[in-house]
């Protein structure tokens, strides 16, 4: 079962007429999904691309996604998926360093589409309702599944480049397979299992947590093309969604919503939240008002994506990505590469059978992120208890050093989400003259709250140390966010007045 296709093969023996997909009023069932990979399969073949050629997928979260992804991937060639918002450059660039042979993209980024293929000088396939049905009804259907080594590369998957240009990490049949099946057990994810699809499906956490781990289960993936929390209530409730999957901002964004009480949320079993550092008190507040336990968890791309979990049958830790999945080792080091003591901060290392084949082209940038002995340096700092918990502190790179004092964000954060009229907070470090960098804050404020700047920074200094609190607190609408969701701090102007 070396290609990662052969899930979706296994789970149409289980429950060929079963549900796998839904979007609103259409359903696709495991025998059809089937069906329709292999006409992508055929027509791909048909086109000249074979085994190990990359095939870039710019597909919002529809079934035609999990239609083209497992197509690509029962060819035996390799998945890169690509955010639909992307821009013509962006596009060239992806589809070029990938060397990729074609891209399907969707018909409502056409232009941005095809002029980005065409600066790479690659085919692109416009994938449009109807359209592209009668495209897949003339094509061959490639029956059965590539014979491919566990080993070789399914999918490559770009970093969001927050250091550079994006990296593509090459994720293993084995990794990603291994990785779905161990989302699936966390969840407790069977033939009845029905996953709300609410975290884009080009990006590493709805892909493998989300759709493979789904149809490894052989349930069903309700999809939301865009998220919208009320749109989202209305799913869970229509649906009977039993796991919801999302990073912290959807868990506040439905938190947030005026009559969420109104909605019918009983069937829910399993929420779990990764992606960014879930505030503790965003997480009380949810479990309160929903009647169920989030389980957070950790990863990054280059690790398929999950490294670390709250497991179920374990004792869940509020604040923690819990402990190792299984097969997965993590430990700590300080910057003289030796493991500090509980309770101290260090960077996160993981090794494992999720870790990536390496970067795509890049040697250069795989032996710097993993050393000799397999170790990938994570980039973010953490403290583990005597449990063997973690608990992350903050991005490396985002660590404040104010007068030779380090500051982690993620500590000013969770005191600020303790204030009831925050809805959101990112803390910044910015350029100071006299101590290097000074401690900022960008809060959204719930609707209808009002607080000064001035009581945001007393609240703070009332409960940590003199050095850590923000001096500067500044108003926006709203955080920036990335396509999950997650605040991108990289993003937030600082005000000139400020």
């Amino acid at each position: 079962m070396s290609n990662l296709a052969n899930m979706l093969s296994a789970a149409v023996e289980r429950n060929p007429a079963g549900v796998a997909l839904r979007l609103d009023e259409t359903e696709i069932s495991y025998s059809l999904l089937d069906g329709a990979s292999a006409r992508v399969a055929g027509l791909l073949a048909a086109s000249g691309v074979g085994r190990g050629d990359r095939v870039g997928v710019m597909l919002p979260n529809v079934p035609y996604f999990p239609i083209v992804y497992y197509g690509i991937l029962r060819l035996g060639a390799v998945v890169v998926p690509m955010n639909v918002l992307l821009k013509q450059r962006e596009v060239a660039y992806y589809l070029g360093d990938s060397q990729a042979s074609t891209v399907f993209a969707w018909h409502g980024f056409a232009a941005d589409a095809e002029a980005g293929a065409a600066r790479a000088g690659v085919s692109c396939t416009l994938v449009a309702p109807g359209d592209f049905d009668r495209l897949l009804l003339e094509a061959t259907p490639l029956d059965g599944v590539a014979e491919v080594d566990e080993h070789d590369t399914a999918v490559i998957l770009y970093t969001s480049g927050t250091t550079g240009a994006p990296k593509g990490a090459e994720l293993t049949h084995d990794n990603l397979r291994r990785n779905a099946e161990v989302s699936a057990g966390l969840f407790g994810l069977d033939g009845g299992a029905i996953t709300l699809g609410a975290l884009p499906l080009f990006h590493s956490f709805g892909q493998t947590c989300g759709m493979n781990a789904t149809i490894c289960a052989a349930g069903c993936l309700t999809l939301i093309p865009r998220f919208d929390p009320v749109k989202a209530l209305e799913i869970i409730q229509r649906d009977g969604v039993t796991v919801f999957e999302g990073v912290p901002t959807m868990y506040s964004a439905i938190l947030e919503v005026p009559n969420r009480r109104d909605y019918d949320t009983s069937a829910l079993r399993v929420c779990a939240s990764g992606g960014a550092s879930m505030p503790v008190e965003l997480m009380r507040g949810f479990e309160a008002a929903f009647g169920c336990t989030i389980l957070e968890g950790y990863g990054l791309s280059e690790t398929s994506p999950v490294a670390s979990f709250n497991q179920p049958d374990q004792e869940r830790k509020a604040g923690s990505i819990g402990t190792p999945i299984p097969g997965v080792e993590m430990k700590l080091v300080d910057d003289s590469g030796g493991e500090p003591p509980i309770g101290q901060v260090g960077e996160i290392l993981i090794r494992g059978h999720n870790l990536m084949k390496g970067y795509w082209r890049k040697p250069e940038a795989t032996a710097e992120a993993v050393d000799e002995d397999g170790w990938f340096r994570s980039g973010d700092l953490a403290i583990v208890d005597d449990d063997g918990y973690f608990f992350i502190v903050d991005r490396k790179k985002d660590m404040i050093i104010r007068g030779g004092y380090n500051v982690y964000p993620r500590e000013i954060e969770e005191i600020l989400y303790e204030h009831p009229a925050v809805r959101e907070a990112a803390v910044v470090g910015m350029p100071d003259d006299g101590l290097g960098e000074e401690v900022g804050a960008a809060v959204a404020l719930r609707d209808g709250a009002a607080v000064t700047e001035a009581e945001l920074r007393e609240f703070v200094r009332d409960r940590v140390a003199a050095y850590k609190y923000p001096r500067r607190v500044w108003f926006v609408p709203d955080l920036p966010k990335g396509p999950t969701g997650k605040i991108l701090k990289r993003e937030i102007e600082v005000p000139a007045t400020v």
